[in-house]
This record gives C-alpha cells, sequence and structure tokens, in this order.
C-alpha cells in the first residue's frame, strides 16, 4: 500500500481558543469545503461537543454528480492542541488527519497533516499521479483562502 501525505499550514490572527472552537466544530467543515462537493452532515455523534470516539458521518461528492458515504472517528483529541479524525468508510483505504494548533506572536498556526492511501494498488495509484493529489491540493487551497476570508488579518504562509 502507497500511502501519500498532504501537509499545510497557515497562520491566522486570531486566539488559539478561537480557532479550537472553529475547527473542532464538525458543523464548520462544510464552509471550508469547496460548494462543488455537496458536502453534507448525516450525523453526528454524542452531541456538538468534539470528544475521542465520536464518529461523524457525512456525504460528499468526490466527483460531479458522484456522491460517496464517508464516516469519521474522532480518535484523538488534546483541547486548544490538536485533534486527529480517521476515515472509518470512505473512499480511501487510510485517512489519517491530524489538526494542530500552535499559539505564535502572530496568532495561532494551523497545520494540517493528512496520510492516506488509495485502494486497487496500481490503478489507485496512477489515480493519485492523474487526479486525486491535485484534487487534494484544490481542496485545501480553497480551505486556506475561505479562512482567509473569514479571518481577514491572517496571515497564511
Amino acid at each position: 500500500m502507497k500511502v501519500y501525505r498532504l501537509y499545510r499550514q497557515q497562520t491566522l490572527a486570531i486566539s488559539r481558543e478561537e480557532a479550537w472552537r472553529y475547527f473542532s466544530s464538525p458543523r464548520n467543515l462544510g464552509e471550508i469545503t469547496p460548494d462543488y462537493m455537496k458536502f453534507r452532515i448525516l450525523e453526528i455523534s454524542g452531541g456538538e461537543e468534539m470528544y475521542a470516539g465520536q464518529i461523524i458521518r457525512y456525504k460528499v461528492n468526490i466527483f460531479p454528480s458522484f456522491p460517496v458515504d464517508w464516516t469519521t472517528e474522532i480518535t484523538h483529541v488534546e483541547p486548544l492542541s490538536m485533534f486527529v479524525d480517521e476515515q472509518r468508510a470512505g473512499p480511501c483505504t487510510l485517512w489519517h488527519h491530524q489538526h494542530h494548533f500552535k499559539e505564535t506572536d502572530d496568532g495561532v498556526e494551523i497545520t494540517d497533516d493528512v496520510h492516506y492511501a488509495l485502494p486497487l494498488g496500481i490503478l489507485g495509484r496512477a489515480a493519485h499521479g492523474l487526479f486525486v493529489h491535485k484534487q487534494l491540493n484544490t481542496i485545501f487551497d480553497y480551505r486556506r483562502e475561505v479562512l482567509g476570508r473569514l479571518f481577514p488579518a491572517g496571515k497564511n504562509k
């Protein structure tokens, strides 16, 4: 299994507490996901406050007019510092997404560190080279842009 990595950092001129409130709420994920993906939450277990073991089910178009069900589990939470979500069902063989929050002189540095793998062996590797890598970068570019508008005093690296 070939494991890929996507790594992004962005500094926003907000407090770590404000960043945590925003990013730890699954309800905000739709706001930072491109509209064409038609992201919608189907279920959040245990209420709105994030905790280790929380299950979030949603539907998202990974291709135009191709909706898939995606289920993630919040596997690790260190309030104000980091959390991890892992795919339990969905299009990837592996999806492990670490979210880190670090206070800086300019606000808070947000880090996304995603390790992922695709199914279908050589076909999955070919798909990654042809479009998956580009699509994931486009999604995270969109997030950077939206966060820059939501928190306009932020500095992006």
